[in-house]
Formats: C-alpha cells, structure tokens, sequence
C-alpha cells in the first residue's frame, strides 16, 4: 500500500513536469508608480491547446517581487496556479540605441586592428631595408650615379615610410578617443541591462483550444518619483502659480514605452501595521561612555529659503494673443482614494529604464498670496519680497524642492514641507534694491557708566528705509535686543518704537507701509547692566 502510494505520487510529479510549456510573448499596458517601487501591468494574448499548459511569460526584470505576482484572465480556460522563476541564461533585450553603440563599438575595434595592421607593414618594410643596406658584390665597384640613385631611393622611401607611420599613429589615437568615449557611454547603460531575466508560469487548463487574454501584473524595486515644484508669480498683484511635477526614475531594466501612467503617493516599503506600546520602566541613571555625533539636523517647517541666484529674463513671446500649446498637466486627473492620492495620466507615457530621471507634469494650481516686502537690516540691508500663500494644503503635496520665478525670472530655491501645520506658504521671491534699508548705531546715544560694583552700557540703533518705487509697499523690519541668560545680566528695553516685543527671543518687528518716495526712520533702546569685574559674551 505505502509503495502503490509513492508510485501514484512519482507519477504525478512526472506528469506535472512533462505539461507542455507555451512561451508568449507579453506588452506592458500600465505602469502604477509609487513613492518607491513601482507595479506593472503587462497583457498577453495568446491561444491555448486543449488540456493543461504552461504559459511562460519570459524576458521580465529579475528586480520583481514574486509574493507581488497577480494574474486574471478572460476566456474559456480556468487558471490553475503561478509561480515565478530566475532565467541566467537569457538577458534582457538590450535597446536599440544600446545595440548601435555596441555595433559602433566593435566597428571602431576593427578599424584599429587594420591600422596597426598597416603599421606594422611598414615596420617590416623598413626593416627589410635596413637590413639590406649593402650595395653589390664585395668586388664590385658601382659608379657615382649608381650610388647616388641608391641613396636617393633609400631616403625617399624611408621617409615615406615614416611619414606614413605617423598618419597611421594619429588615426590610432583618435580610434582609441572615440572607442574611449562610447565604452563609457556603454557602460553607464550596461548595468541597467546586462543582468539576468525572470520568468512566470502560468499553468492553464482549457477543455478545448480557445483564445486567451491574460493581465499579469507585479511590483518592481528600482523604481518610485520625487515631488518637484515650480513656483511663479507674474507680479505683486497676481495669484501665484504654483507646477506640481514628479521626478520619475526607473532602472529595472525594462522600458516602459507608450503605458498608461499612474503616479501614487502610496510607499508600499513604509509599515502599514499600528504601533504597539510596550511597558515604560524607571530605573536610576548609570553614566556611560558616550560616542561623539555630529551636529544636529532639523527640519523648518514651512519653506526654508536654501539660495538665491538670478538669471537672464527670459524673452516673452509677441504673440500674446495666441492660446497657449497644452501640457502634460492639462491630461492628469486627481483621484483621491481612502489612503492616499493618485495622478492619473490620460496621454501615453514612455520612461526609458535610465540612470536618469524622467520630469513629469502632474498639475497646475492657482493659489491665492498676498505680498509684502522683509528685511532683517542687522545680517542684510536689502529687502526681501515675499508672497505668504494660502489654500495649499488642500493639494495633497509632498515634502520636495521648489524653483522660484518672479516676473519670469528664476530667483531660487526653496523647500516645501508638507507636514507643517501652519496655513500659510512663505516664499521668498528675491531681493528688491529699490527699497533701501540702513542700519547706524546712534554714537551719541550711546555710553558707558559705573555704577558701583556694576557697569551699564546704552546701545541706540537707527534703521532708515526708504521706498524709491512708484507704488506704495508694506514692508516688515526685524531686529533684536540681547535676552539674558544669567540673572546677574540684566537686559532693559528703554525704547522699542512701538515694535512687537517677544521677550523669550528677544525679536523685535515693525510693519510699515510706505508710500512712493517715502523715508521712515525708527530709532530703539536699550540697556544692559553687569558687574565690573566680568566680560559678558556676545556684545
């Protein structure tokens, strides 16, 4: 009985090893790109024999997750299983363009074995004259002519000779130039695509031979896209525009060509799970030995201003009356699901497997922003414009980098933090030299007295600004008195101008509106007392 058992099980292995395989052919229809990571949908269509079989579904990237492995169909067939196997004998079909430069490549490696081919030619040539330099018998006598007819020969012959083996030299060397330049260019691609496919078996089980359509779809690593912002606004009067784009990258060595694209703000590599609270014990403190860390790194939230730099106005078209060519934005929907959000692109994409990132246009905003001018004259006597924006929360944006336009001009960068909870975007959108700002300490005002076993020292400071535009302008001034750290400092604010005071910090701000050509000037202070005999840090 036990050996009638290992017989029929035997036999079943076998049979299920002897069920035909079908290798097909398969087209990626759609692409669903996460933050990291990446799911690909590909079809195939194929027709089935009667009885089981086992379709292959061969040339896919070794980079997919087998447990993400997903496979429906329509017809008259029933899907029996899956699985997924690693193929190191076949490698994924290199591209065009990859293929050309390999061709190139080898083209150019032939080119130089035939020129040292010929150069090598004329080595033994020289040499065979060389060798035979003797002229005659050892008897015999050869006249002038007959000398000088030799010696003409062998000196035109032995510069040709070298003449020609430096022609051979120089193109040599540029041979080796560009095969130098196209082996680099080769080999930044090679890795994307010299490594080994994989393969999945569908087994397949039809009662007669029918017409199958099958959509396999699975995630891959090397993959996933980064927010990117472009910010412009046109003038102070304007709402501010505000491009919301993706940084796609994908090295999983298969292009995705003409696929319809989905960007996801889904990270499928983040834990889904809740956190559990464990027990909190207390314990006494034990000192031990601490390693040194760097410093410290934070996050600001709201817009960190990371640099400022200016370029060329660009040109604005004549044609102001033509409508402007539509862009990738305007063909992408937002589909907001329970967890997350999704950018569904209706046109065609293609994103070439790449070391490089492919910028795609999401969508397009108008954001209402209201706009004054800042200055903090202390660290920088220019103003700063800057457009507080609000509504941007509703629009589902990511942590990323953002450029800055004004006026059509790139003024910076800046960082969007998304996971602030303040309800206005500060963006800084350049400097503005016709405001002029001044910062002078007030040498009269300020001195120097004993009192006892204690000193004080009255600081005044004037800030003038002055407004050179044709348009009046709010502009906000910042400046600082010293806020003390030790009780017997003692910091006392005399005359602030009716700024807004934070005591804790110390800032001191004044809201100002300016009309065309006007001057303001605000003068504060303050004084500081400490004993004598000390030196107070930072003044």
């Amino acid at each position: 009985m036990k050996t009638n058992l290992i017989l029929l099980i035997v036999a079943a292995s076998i049979t299920a090893t002897a069920q035909p395989s079908q290798n097909t052919n398969s087209k990626i229809t759609e692409v669903t790109v996460f933050l990291n990571r990446a799911q690909v949908l590909r079809e195939v269509k194929t027709t089935l024999p009667a009885g089981k079989t086992n379709i292959v579904v061969n040339g896919l990237t070794a980079r997919l997750d087998p447990n993400s492995i997903q496979v429906s169909g329509r017809g008259s067939f029933i899907i029996l299983g899956t699985s997924h196997q690693q193929n190191y004998l076949s490698d994924v079909a290199l591209p065009k363009e990859l293929r050309q430069m390999k061709d190139s490549l080898e083209g150019l490696q032939k080119q130089v074995l035939v020129e040292q081919s010929q150069k090598e030619i004329l080595n033994k040539e020289e040499q065979l004259l060389v060798s035979n330099q003797k002229i005659g018998g050892a008897n015999q006598n050869l006249t002038v002519n007959e000398l000088k007819t030799m010696a003409d020969f062998y000196r035109v012959r032995l510069g040709d000779i070298a003449s020609q083996r430096m022609k051979e030299d120089s193109k040599i060397k540029k041979l080796n130039e560009q095969i130098t330049r196209l082996q680099s260019q080769i080999n930044s691609q090679n890795e994307l695509y010299l490594r080994n496919t994989s393969e999945i078996i569908i087994s397949v089980s039809a009662e007669t031979s029918t017409p199958a359509e099958l959509q396999v779809s699975y995630v891959v690593g090397n993959a996933g896209w980064v927010p990117q912002y472009d910010i412009r606004a046109i003038n102070t009067k304007n709402p501010i525009q505000l491009s919301y784009k993706a940084n796609v990258f994908q090295s999983t060595g298969e292009d995705w060509k003409n696929v319809k694209l989905k960007l996801s703000t889904a990270n499928p590599t983040q834990s889904g799970l809740k956190p559990e609270l464990f027990a909190w014990y207390l314990n006494f403190y034990k000192p031990a030995p601490v390693a040194s860390y760097g410093a410290l790194q934070g996050r600001v939230a709201g817009v960190q201003i990371q640099g400022e730099r200016n370029y060329k106005k660009l040109k604005e078209s004549d044609a102001e009356s033509e409508q402007p060519a539509p862009v990738m934005a305007d063909y992408v929907s937002t589909v907001q699901t329970q967890l997350n959000t999704e950018f569904d692109i209706a046109l065609p994409y293609s994103i070439l497997s790449s070391n490089k990132p492919t910028l795609v246009d999401i969508r397009n905003y108008e954001l209402k922003a209201s706009y004054q001018y800042s200055s903090v004259p202390k660290l920088d006597n220019d103003a700063f414009l800057l457009a507080q924006a609000t509504g941007w929360e509703e629009l589902s944006l990511l942590p990323g980098e953002a450029n800055i336009f004004f006026e059509g001009t790139f003024t910076g960068k800046s960082q969007i933090d998304s996971h602030s909870v303040k309800d206005t975007l500060s963006l800084s959108l350049g400097r503005d030299k016709r405001i002029i700002v001044k910062r002078e300490k007030q040498k009269e005002q300020t001195a120097r007295k004993f009192i006892g076993a204690n000193q004080k020292e009255m600081y005044a400071w004037e800030l003038s600004v002055r407004n050179t535009k044709s348009e009046a302008v709010k502009i906000s001034l910042e400046d600082q008195i010293p806020v003390s750290q030790n009780n017997q400092i003692e910091v006392t604010a005399l005359d602030l101008a009716n700024a807004k005071y934070n005591k804790d910090t110390g800032k001191l701000i004044w809201d100002l509106l300016l009309q065309p050509n006007e001057t303001k000037k605000i003068v504060f202070k303050y004084e500081i007392k400490y004993p004598k005999d000390k030196q107070v840090d930072g003044l």
